[in-house]
């Protein structure tokens, strides 16, 4: 089989193989054990930015949040929320935030996870009582991460029904101007957007090449002694992968580097900090 033709890329037409030799390259398969199809849906997992506005099928939304809310969330404290954006004005506004990404425009759905300490608190005020530990970082981080887990779920659900998906961490380039424009009360932030639909014709995506398993996996204690290795394996798959779509060709390493090296590659999120405290985060 050719793991390049789109027909190959159905999960359900992929062989364990063929699967893994997609997400680390035929060199690097590790000797993965129990299979079905459902973890080659996972491994056939790739972000698609072009869609057509084609409506999805009535009760997708519900559906997916569905998914969502089947996510472990931490103590069952459920502190994230989400907000589907419909309004094309308000999705243009988003795409600007982001960086002029107008896949957010195109898709019939765009979901904004909200980290959410505000429905707890209004319980709380509702019983009299006060929630010491909101002022913490370790609560804020709960809502983050329960958030995360809840639409890494709606991502599987909507692939499993044929859609296709991509995350948008550029809200929080501007998060206090999407507070605004949806309406968020204090103590609720949106952590990332996600763009849900069918792909527009002729957007195609190979499924993109990660790490080798060595340079993830550790057995017992951390050891990084083949790190140089893995990495500049990886550094040529990955520039053969985005010379293969017309990006930039640069290696993983130039990638991180360009990213990571300088305060621009944060687009305005070095102020996090100070933002999410005035949206009611102290941050302790």
């Amino acid at each position: 089989m050719d793991i390049n033709t789109p027909a190959a890329l159905s999960p359900a037409a992929l062989s364990k193989e063929d699967a893994l030799a997609l997400r680390y390259g035929a060199d690097a398969i590790p000797a993965a054990g129990p299979w079905n199809e459902h973890i080659a849906l996972l491994l056939s997992h790739r972000s698609v930015r072009g869609y057509r506005p084609d409506a999805l099928p009535e009760g997708t939304l519900e559906t997916l949040i569905a998914a969502a809310q089947s996510a472990a969330t931490s103590s069952n404290m459920q502190t994230w929320s989400v907000v589907s954006v419909s309004d094309p004005a308000v999705k243009a506004e988003c795409a600007r935030i982001a960086g002029g990404q107008k896949h957010i425009e195109q898709c019939p759905l765009f979901l904004v996870f909200l980290a959410d300490l505000s429905r707890n608190e209004r319980l709380a005020r509702a019983n009299g009582a006060e929630l010491e530990v909101l002022p913490y970082i370790e609560t804020f981080m709960i809502g983050a991460i329960d958030a995360a887990m809840a639409a890494q779920n709606a991502v599987v659900a909507a692939e499993a029904i044929g859609l296709s998906t991509v995350y948008i961490g550029a809200m929080r380039n501007d998060p206090a101007r999407v507070g605004e424009l949806l309406g968020l009360p204090q103590g609720v932030v949106g952590v990332f957007g996600l763009c849900v639909g069918y792909p527009a014709p002729g957007v195609t995506n190979e499924v993109k090449p990660r790490l080798p398993q060595a340079a993830i996996l550790h057995h017992g204690t951390y050891d990084h002694a083949e790190e140089p290795a893995h990495v500049a394996a990886y550094d040529a798959k990955l520039s053969a992968f985005s010379g293969r779509f017309e990006m930039a060709q640069t290696t993983w390493s130039g990638r991180v580097l360009n990213r990571m090296g300088k305060l621009r590659g944060l687009a305005g999120r070095e102020k996090l900090s100070g933002v999410l405290k005035a949206m009611g985060f102290p941050l302790r």
